[in-house]
């Protein structure tokens, strides 16, 4: 598989002189969310010295969310595209990875000149969509926050995209598929939540864990379901058959979809370097950006 050629101390370079500080954070539900909460405990970081280290470093793992936020991390106005980027970290539907899949990945969006939405989104969650659909109305207000702040934040309401990692790919999806359901605070669909473009990243729950052929309840993607890139490795322990699936799906749909296997690199990686092709995925991205035309006016 082709790699683009741009060297890893280029990369990080660019993260570094790209990333800003976090400049605003809002409320998701202002008066509180739609049902009550699955866990009345505070939100609280389980992180611990004995936790596995991902490239060296540990993963700052949130539990107990139940006043979910955004935190918008914009880019410098010289590199700024106006294109954004809702980012929702994995954790299974129990915790948030929230550097590991969050900030870093706000970090790189913000080096390439997209400002970057980091979702803390609600968990734990017992349930996950169909089954369980709070996890939808969470990804639906967000991106309904964004597009109706979109001239405040300096963002074209019309590039407007996804991130996700694991279970938060799974959300993206749910999200991609099924944004303009009326869920949630705006019943009457008055913003359109639906993203313009998304980014699975080892994405869970896409297929039946009994039979891997198969797609999971509400993953039925359709003509007007946005374009989509995919990332997953062939070692990972949650399948590979995850974006093999919804990728066929896609196609079937007619919906612009780019994938990409390697044949290893595992789960949960991130942003973060393991030595393997995989790490490169960023590259990979940007180029499929420039694609679809998010990026083409951006600064190269």
């Amino acid at each position: 598989m082709r790699v683009v050629g741009l060297s890893l101390a280029v990369l990080v370079s660019g993260l570094v002189a790209g990333a800003r500080a976090q400049q605003i954070t809002v409320p998701l539900w202002p008066q509180g969310p739609p049902e009550r909460s699955a866990t009345s405990t505070t939100e609280k970081d389980l992180t611990t010295d004995r936790d596995k280290m991902e490239a060296g470093k540990r993963v700052t793992r949130l539990t107990n969310v139940t006043n979910p936020t955004l935190a918008v991390f914009q880019p410098s106005a010289k590199r700024s595209t106006n294109a954004a980027v809702l980012v929702f970290p994995g954790g299974g539907y129990k915790v948030l990875a929230y550097d590991l899949e969050g900030s870093e990945a706000c970090e790189w969006l913000n080096s390439i000149g997209v400002t970057c939405v980091l979702v803390k989104y609600r968990v734990p969650f017992e349930d996950r969509y169909p089954a369980n659909r709070a996890d939808l109305e969470d990804a639906q207000q967000a991106m309904r926050i964004v597009r109706s702040r979109a001239a405040e934040w300096h963002i074209d309401p019309n590039r407007i995209g996804v991130l996700g990692f694991s279970a938060g790919a799974h959300l993206a999806v749910v999200l991609s598929i099924h944004g303009d359901d009326l869920e949630g605070g705006d019943r009457e669909g008055k913003v359109k939540a639906r993203p313009d473009f998304a980014m699975i990243l080892y994405p869970g729950y896409l297929v039946e864990d009994h039979d891997l052929s198969r797609l999971s309840a509400g993953i039925e993607p359709t003509a007007s379901t946005c374009p989509t890139f995919l990332i997953q490795a062939e070692d990972d322990p949650v399948h590979e058959e995850n974006v093999l699936r919804y990728y066929q799906a896609l196609k079937e749909a007619k919906v612009p979809a780019e994938i990409h296997i390697f044949s290893q690199g595992g789960h949960g990686y991130g942003l973060r370097h393991s030595g393997h092709p995989i790490s490169h995925w960023p590259e990979l991205a940007e180029t499929w950006l420039h694609t679809i035309h998010v990026l083409e006016d951006a600064p190269r």
